[in-house]
């Protein structure tokens, strides 16, 4: 076979991998959101549950992503790595069947995190198959390709998941993740069968997994069971309760003195990271909570349907998709902090602005803060990172990248609970204010209920109808005014978050000097294609 001829098979080979690697990453990022915009539709096909209980799926899974994380390093070094991600798609793919056939919701959860678990591992290998297959002058433009994907979830994921429950139904959400990922699995295996890998030594932390585990797991279903289990006054809570506080010190006394530990904590001695960290958690933690929170919303609050809704969030890949795909280039020339502060900041205005619909709202009302939502959450992700691991370089550099992405995906689970804990907890007290103003109690002279009666009575009703009709609104109004106090602490909170970045240390005298080395790099590059 003539040297052309071996070319043209190894393109064909890079395209067909790259293709169904992406959609693989695409299909398990797509999940978490997708089923997100399907809660109120499983909830009332698992035992009749309330939309609360539903979102434990979701939790679940994230959480099963945080776990899975740490594991692909370790099943990678010890099996190879297309080995682990093609067995890795198959668990994916049976959990996804165990689901859809699930019929209470004790089990959906269950399945929920074990699908999470298997998609964790995949998401970091699938990725470095991809990268790996990159020329080295061109893998920045696979860095742009992934990084594109990154927004799939938030965007395509949550329409897709709407269109299923719509015109389908929920659980063909899982059917797919099926008929997908087994022949993924099948042609990533064909790709490199053959192929030899090199056994590496990887240590793995069973003790600090278990207690890892213990303490988010433990604090996740805390937050997922409080409100409807009256928190600690549940015993199981309560228990649970103790448990994390006991685990917590322990799990990080032990990764003190562990050599290979899944969390490095001394990672929090350099400054940046730290700083980094704070505002990547807190950050996704409002903007994942806030998503999740505002697409159950759409639907039971304001009367869209699942697909309209996922049209919402599909508005956000306007601004995104092409801001995502350079934001990585973007990071290398300019003053980290700035642009930290840049994005914490717009994303306050956004979710503030989002916030002052006290009505309900149109759909071009709300898509138009979505399109500059999607902006800012395309800039999130970058600079935080490049932030946190400033000044580190080799095996350093990636497990504080991967601790990064573990912690942050953790506090995205946490934070859907949290938000929808303040909309809970607020929308009683807006009630509760709005009775007092119509019904004179605040001001005796601005009692305007007998009126607002009367209008409704002048329609033909009676009394009690327009009694009733009144109080139905009144709750509506107190829902909506509770979901804007959603937006409205992500905004104050960003607005801290901007000016907390600022407490991370200048690029130093080592990482100025690195970066003219990459652009000499670069340049000489250049030059060697144009002679």
């Amino acid at each position: 076979m003539d040297k052309s001829a071996r070319n043209q098979i190894k393109n064909w080979r890079f395209i067909v991998l790259n293709f169904v690697l992406a959609l693989a990453n695409i299909i398990i990022l797509s999940n978490i959101p997708g089923y997100t915009v399907l809660v109120p539709y499983a909830a009332g096909s698992l035992q009749g549950v309330t939309p609360s209980f539903g979102t434990w799926g979701t939790t679940d899974a994230m959480m099963g992503i945080v776990m899975g994380l740490p594991l692909a390093r370790w099943f990678s070094a010890r099996y190879g790595d297309y080995q682990v991600y093609v067995a890795a798609l198959i668990s994916f793919a049976l959990a996804s069947l165990a689901c859809a056939l699930s019929e209470t919701i004790s089990f959906f959860v269950m399945m929920r995190f074990l699908l999470g678990l298997a998609g964790g591992v995949a998401l970091p290998i699938g990725q470095t198959l991809a990268l790996n297959e990159y020329p080295e002058r061109y893998r920045t433009y696979g860095v742009a390709f992934w990084a594109m994907q990154s927004m799939a979830p938030f965007t395509l994921g949550v329409f897709m998941g709407g269109f299923w429950a719509e015109y389908f139904n929920w659980r063909w959400l899982f059917y797919s993740n099926i008929f997908l990922s087994i022949p993924i699995a099948g042609f990533v295996y064909a790709l490199f069968y053959g192929y030899a890998y090199p056994r590496r030594i990887a240590r793995f932390d069973p003790i600090g997994v278990v207690l890892l585990t213990l303490i988010l797991v433990g604090t996740q279903t805390i937050l997922n069971q409080g409100n409807d289990f009256d928190w600690f006054g549940s015993p199981f809570l309560l228990l649970l309760l103790i448990l994390v506080i006991i685990a917590l010190p322990t799990f990080i006394i032990w990764e003190m003195g562990e050599r290979h530990p899944v969390l490095e904590i001394r990672l929090y001695g350099y400054r940046n990271y730290a700083v980094a960290m704070g505002c990547s958690v807190v950050g996704f933690l409002i903007v994942q909570g806030t998503l999740s929170v505002f697409v159950g919303q759409l639907q039971t609050l304001l009367g869209y349907t699942s697909s309209l809704a996922g049209v919402v969030y599909l508005m956000m890949m306007f601004l995104a998709i092409p801001m995502v795909s350079v934001v990585h280039e973007i990071v290398k020339d300019i003053d980290l902090r700035f642009l930290c502060c840049f994005n914490f900041i717009g994303f306050a205005v956004v979710l503030t602005w989002l916030g002052l619909f006290d009505k309900t709202a149109s759909f071009d009302q709300i898509s138009a803060p979505m399109i500059f939502f999607g902006f800012f959450l395309a800039t999130f992700f970058a600079p935080t990172a490049a932030l946190a691991v400033q000044d580190m370089s080799g095996q350093r550099l990636i497990r504080a990248a991967e601790e990064l992405s573990m912690l942050r995906t953790a506090a995205g689970a946490m934070g859907i609970t949290l938000q929808g804990v303040v909309a809970f907890r607020r929308a009683p007290f807006h009630q509760l204010d709005l009775a007092d103003h119509l019904g004179g109690r605040r001001f005796a002279s601005l009692d305007l209920l007998p009126q607002l009666i009367e209008k409704f009575k002048a329609l033909g009703m009676s009394d009690q109808v327009a009694q009733a009709q009144i109080a139905r609104l009144m709750k509506l109004q107190a829902a909506l005014l509770g979901l804007g106090d959603v937006f409205f602490l992500g905004g104050f909170l960003f607005t801290l978050l901007a000016l907390f970045v600022w407490l991370a240390a200048k690029p130093t005298m080592k990482v100025r000097k690195k970066k003219e080395k990459l652009q000499e790099l670069k340049a000489k590059e250049i030059l060697d294609e144009a002679y």
